[in-house]
């Protein structure tokens, strides 16, 4: 029964490949850090999420082994039959502080998050308005739910106010946005989201997995950045990137919209609790973040320094203050050759093209780093220039 399967789907791949759409998967032989070991060479990481620098944090590590010796290794069980610890509600407590949100609920993963929160809460009665360049576990979420789609052009607050205006008939009305859009590192305009949210009666859902941590004054994210955090109504989150680096994710908002999740959201109710040793190493990162900004300083310099350089050298980056920068290359196959000869350079970077991105837009993703130094950084911009000379030859 299978060979006509495995036919279509060694077909399927080999167009992949020959498209020169073939994710490959490159071993990082040890720790997730500022350089890493791969295929026997260390090299600079600047692909990874790892914001803040504290995937290899001592303190996280410490909080980690700690738990395993106190807590175990798993729960081997959902939340609700015998899979809560006092770690957990700990957590939940943390991340409502930190947020500033009335309560917050824990999944195994942020998609999960997203995956769980739309059906739980609308039905065919009631609307949700998507950005258009929204995160793929959105819009998965918003695929499970009864509720009417409705998408707006990326960050367009004229074509939003369009489909409030389409929507007005229905129940509820939930706009739903990343916080931050990974492939360029644009900001939704969360201010005029919440203005056009009061003025139309909508509700506001935010995915702020690519912020959180470091978006924001004191790294509380974009609802902090753009003084929202009282409109945002569910705000959700992963502990996979600034906040630690393992996995884990959260939805955090009104108390009562928290409340049926846990009683109704699938991927909360049929899905392992979080490991006791990664929320415990995830209390850990909140405590460090709320005894210093010096990472935040130290991640917006990187930041900095990398833009300004790049851009004194010719290269076109999109624009922007995110740690997600953009090196604009255009066609996908020379996107492609500009990062292996960057990887040759002890440079770990990846080319994304279509249809990742769209046709014509391939780009070289490089993300920032607090693990990063000032010297890790004009090394790689002067990799980027030595590469560019190669592929001109």
């Amino acid at each position: 029964m299978y060979g006509a399967m495995r036919d279509d789907l060694k077909a399927g791949l080999a167009e992949i490949r020959e498209a020169g759409l073939y994710k490959g998967e490159r071993v990082i032989q040890g720790p997730q850090r500022a350089s890493v070991s791969v295929a026997g060479g260390d090299v600079l990481n600047f692909c990874a999420n790892n914001y803040l620098g504290l995937a290899d944090h001592p303190e996280l590590i410490k909080a980690a082994q700690e738990a395993l010796d106190r807590w175990g290794f798993g729960m081997a069980s959902v939340r609700f039959i015998c899979g809560t610890q006092q770690p957990h509600k700990e957590l939940e407590a943390k991340l409502s502080e930190f947020l500033g949100t009335e309560d917050t609920i824990l999944y195994s993963s942020c998609f999960d998050a997203n995956a769980g929160l739309f059906e739980t809460l609308l039905t065919d009665q009631d609307v949700i308005i998507s950005d258009e360049l929204n995160h793929a576990s959105i819009i998965d979420g918003v695929r499970l739910c009864k509720a009417k789609r409705m998408r707006y052009r990326n960050r367009d607050v004229a074509d939003l106010e369009a489909r409030l205006k389409e929507a007005s008939g229905a129940r509820y009305r939930m706009i739903a946005t990343d916080g931050v859009f990974s492939m360029d590192g644009y900001l939704a305009p969360l201010d005029e989201i919440c203005e056009l949210a009061e003025r139309y009666d909508a509700l506001v859902m935010v995915d702020d997995s690519h912020a959180v941590g470091f978006t924001g004054p004191t790294g509380r994210g974009t609802p902090e950045l753009f003084g929202v955090q009282d409109k945002v109504d569910v705000l959700t989150g992963t502990l996979g990137k600034a906040l630690g680096g393992a996995s884990g994710g959260y939805t955090s908002g009104r108390a009562e919209i928290v409340e049926m999740l846990r009683q109704r959201s699938r991927p909360y109710l049929f899905s392992n609790s979080l490991a006791p040793s990664i929320t415990a190493a995830a209390l850990a990162t909140l405590e460090l973040l709320g005894s210093s900004s010096e990472l935040l300083t130290k991640l917006r310099a990187n930041t900095e320094l990398f833009r300004r350089r790049m851009t004194e050298a010719g290269f076109d980056l999109l624009p922007g203050e995110h740690p997600i920068i953009p090196v604009m290359i255009g066609d996908a196959a020379k996107a492609g050759k500009m990062a292996d000869l960057l990887l040759d350079q002890g440079i770990y970077v990846v080319g994304f093209s279509y249809p990742v991105v769209p046709h014509g837009k391939a780009r070289i993703r490089t993300q920032m780093s607090a693990a990063h130094s000032a010297d890790d950084v004009n090394r790689a911009v002067d990799a980027f220039v030595t590469a560019r000379s190669m592929m001109d030859e």
